[in-house]
């Protein structure tokens, strides 16, 4: 047990993210737990392009108009005496950069997977970003009162995907029409189900599974068979070990309708109950100008926090930006003398918020495991590392080299300032990449998504009157490249002047036209490394 003062307080935090493919309900999970834990008053539905009310959690026009998130949102909550951070991502695999960056500054993931589909292609893609990471996954099965698959199906093609053993915490009665509820087995009672999105978890009747008799004469052959079903799952399950959760070998399964708002605070429960509070992060102290690998615990008093999101101007009126800062140690209070590692430079945030979605509060002490908003008019990056002294620096925040490239052409050559600013600003925030051509000519945006370049242009219009045409150009991707010696990338450099680009951080790339590109370069230049991931600005590229 720690001395420190900030333990308990640190003890209290719980910080994940919710992960599915699109369409499985994660934005309505959301609003559920939000408004269980008392969080907001109503529940809004995400809706096509003519609704009038959209989810709390997607705020941005492009988002209300397509009833999909393209941007990752933050909420907190209070429940049960424990500060929940709840981090909910894009679906969208053309969104998927902003996502893996979010999963890096949770300590657990809440994984929605669609009882008619199974677990679908993005999912598979966030679990092995979760798995890199050994970050413990709770599954919560969606949509039991639709036409579904059985669960033990469901169960083992969980298993199969994530590589670990599936533990049930909660078993359905029946599906679909005949849906009739949940069995938990944690408390050893049945929920049973109503339909209605206005129902609230003391609506919901609960049978003791004690009273088997009660219960068949309700369900009949439905119970049975869930009778059947779970005893089955359970003798092929192992026994819950907490301990292998948190070390992402096993991972409790939830059943429900989170439209219906069932099976959610079971969900919520566990939360609280069984998701690991902060962990300690990795980092790399800075000693005679070498990095010396440090860990960061959580209840540590000196303040150390990462930047894992930048976000322009999430409000219209004021064209601010917000850094969200996951804290990884020590206490946060109005007025501290903070300093951005990369640049050495004193923060000064003109104010910070936590978040419930659109709405701000101001911070008036925070702890490791919080995310906080610094509105700052710029100087931040994505990566940044911020502290109140220590010289330390967090890595692992990814940049993937893109797939899709487009030239910028601006439609009013009198708008370029404007132009200038905004792709400055959504380059920083990791929107998008953008390349600098380093022998002049049209910026050029890199995305790994289509969807992406949609976004950023209807943004650079609404946001920065800045009138953009993308057309394609000869590029199909682009490699970071390092070398051992400032002559040896001086001598790569002058022999493809053409193919350098710099990044939004002044990062130097290769562009290529075909994948030969990369190997021809490296046959020729030997000692020169080319990268597919940037880990951020002056630090860890890999191979």
């Amino acid at each position: 047990m720690s001395a420190s003062p900030f333990a308990a307080e640190t003890r209290r935090r719980r910080t994940f993210a919710i992960i599915s493919h699109p369409d499985a309900g994660k934005t309505t999970l959301t609003e559920k737990l939000l408004l269980f834990s008392g969080a907001i008053q109503i529940a809004g539905a995400v809706k096509g392009r003519k609704a009038s009310r959209h989810a709390t959690s997607d705020w941005m026009e492009i988002e209300k108009q397509r009833g999909i998130s393209v941007a990752s949102s933050v909420m907190q909550m209070l429940y049960r005496d424990h500060v929940i951070n709840l981090l909910d991502t894009p679906g969208h695999k053309d969104f998927s950069e902003d996502t893996y960056r979010v999963l890096t500054a949770v300590d657990s993931a809440l994984m929605v997977i669609d009882a008619a589909n199974g677990v679908e292609a993005q999912t598979r893609r966030l679990i092995e970003v979760c798995r890199q990471r050994n970050t413990p996954i709770i599954t919560f099965v969606n949509k039991m009162d639709r036409e579904v698959r059985e669960p033990l199906d469901i169960l083992d093609e969980v298993e199969r995907e994530l590589g670990m053993p599936c533990v049930p915490m909660t078993w359905p009665v029946g599906k679909g029409k005949s849906f009739g509820g949940i069995m938990n087995l944690r408390t050893q009672a049945m929920t049973v189900f109503e339909s209605g999105s206005e129902r609230r978890p003391q609506d919901f009747e609960t049978i003791p599974l004690s009273d088997a008799d009660t219960l068949r004469g309700r369900f009949g052959g439905e119970y049975e068979a869930a009778a059947e079903s779970m005893e089955l799952a359970a003798g092929a399950s192992p026994e819950w070990d907490h301990q292998a959760f948190l070390q992402a070998r096993q991972t409790p399964v939830f059943f429900g309708s989170g439209v219906n708002n069932f099976g959610v605070m079971e969900v919520l429960e566990a939360l609280v109950d069984i998701a690991p509070p902060p962990q300690a992060r990795k980092s790399s102290l800075i000693v005679n100008r070498q990095p010396v690998e440090k860990v960061v615990e959580p209840d540590e008093p000196s303040f150390a926090g990462v930047v894992f999101k930048v976000q322009a101007n999430m409000d219209a009126n004021h064209r601010d930006r917000i850094a969200f800062v996951r804290m990884a140690s020590g206490r946060y209070t109005p007025g501290m003398k903070l300093k951005v590692q990369r640049t050495a430079k004193e923060l000064r945030p003109t104010s910070v918020v936590t978040f419930l979605s659109q709405r701000r509060e101001a911070v008036d002490e925070a702890y490791a495991g919080d995310i906080i908003g610094f509105t700052t008019h710029g100087g931040v990056q994505l990566g940044d590392t911020i502290t109140d002294g220590a010289n330390l620096q967090f890595t692992g925040l990814p940049f993937f080299a893109p797939e899709l490239f487009m030239t910028v052409l601006l439609r009013n050559p009198l708008r370029t300032k404007q132009l200038q600013q905004g792709l400055a600003q959504l380059g920083e925030e990791g929107a998008i990449q953008v390349f600098r051509p380093q022998a002049g000519g049209a910026m050029l945006l890199g995305a790994v998504g289509q969807l992406q370049f949609d976004v950023v242009q209807h943004r650079l219009k609404t946001e920065y009157d800045a009138d953009i045409r993308l057309e394609g150009c000869q590029y199909t991707g682009a490699r970071w490249i390092s070398a051992e010696t400032p002559a040896e990338l001086r001598a790569f450099t002058d022999a493809y002047p053409q193919r350098m680009a710099l990044d939004a951080a002044d990062a130097l790339a290769f562009l290529c036209t075909s994948p030969y590109d990369v190997r021809l370069a490296q046959e020729r230049f030997p000692k020169i490394r080319f990268h597919l991931l940037r880990e951020h600005a002056g630090l860890a590229l890999q191979h």
